[in-house]
């Protein structure tokens, strides 16, 4: 029965909160903070949480207080990450996968509300993807990303993809590795079931790039994957391995070099 609920509720309010946010474009509403464009989505997230019966459950909720610009970067494993992030983040942009701006109604509102549409496939297009969402970092507004790039099977965290952490540099911007665990107990991977569930969100400490170049991107991702696979660890006995990818993780902490000039 929530199943059924939550499905037939998001038919109705996606439709309804997208023509919303299409419109105050349309009509040349501008998007500042607090505006449609921030609680629009806000509101559309925390709808499909309450009917899907979640709990937020929020952790180090006060390294939220500050309002800089940040990349916030996030596991993910269900729909519901982002829901939960998206109710809880104060005013930010996506990184999403390109297909999704496919989607009628939807896709022209996630642009609207500033959504930045990544082609994961193709190298150069998602490096402009980044080099768009630092512009973002430059007007005010913290950036979501999932470095993993699509959703995993499990909580174990996978390699880290760099764009991400190139951003971060690029817009010397600080890292907030977030962790989010319970979403997979409310809707996995490749189920349409949806259950009622815990879900708890993580704020770590940020981690600085003031004077990070780009040849210290690999050692930021990997400072971040072991961050959070850290806490998933000591919180919920989810044990990763393989590490974000790079070959050598023998530094705990990034090379502090020449700035990397903003694109």
């Amino acid at each position: 029965m929530r199943t059924l609920i939550t499905w037939l509720t998001m038919l109705v309010v996606t439709p309804f909160m997208a023509l919303l946010v299409i419109v105050a474009g349309l009509v040349g509403v501008r998007n500042r903070p607090g505006g449609i464009y921030d609680w629009g989505p806000r509101l559309w997230a925390r709808i499909a949480l309450r009917v899907a019966g979640v709990r937020l459950v929020l952790h180090g909720g006060d390294r939220l207080a500050s309002a800089a610009p940040r990349v916030f970067v996030s596991n993910h494993v269900s729909w519901f990450d982002i829901f939960a992030l998206m109710a809880i983040l104060p005013r930010y942009r996506f990184v999403a996968k390109a297909e999704l701006f496919r989607i009628p109604l939807f896709g022209p509102a996630a642009r609207r509300a500033g959504t930045i549409p990544i082609e994961r496939e193709n190298r150069k297009a998602a490096f402009q993807s980044y080099e768009e969402a630092a512009r973002g970092i430059r007007d005010g507004a913290s950036v979501v990303v999932c470095p993993e790039g699509t959703r995993g099977e499990s909580y174990a965290l996978r390699p880290f993809k760099k764009g991400p952490f190139v951003l971060a540099i690029a817009a010397a911007a600080p890292v907030v590795p977030v962790v989010v665990h319970g979403t997979r107990e409310v809707q996995p991977k490749g189920s349409n079931r949806i259950r009622a569930a815990a879900v708890h969100v993580h704020f770590l400490d940020e981690i600085p790039t003031t004077g990070l170049t780009y040849e210290a991107r690999d050692q930021l991702a990997d400072d971040c994957w072991r961050r959070m696979a850290t806490v998933l660890e000591q919180e919920y006995g989810v044990i990763s391995s393989g590490g974000s990818g790079r070959r050598d993780r023998s530094s705990a902490r990034p090379v502090v070099e020449e700035p990397v000039p903003n694109p």
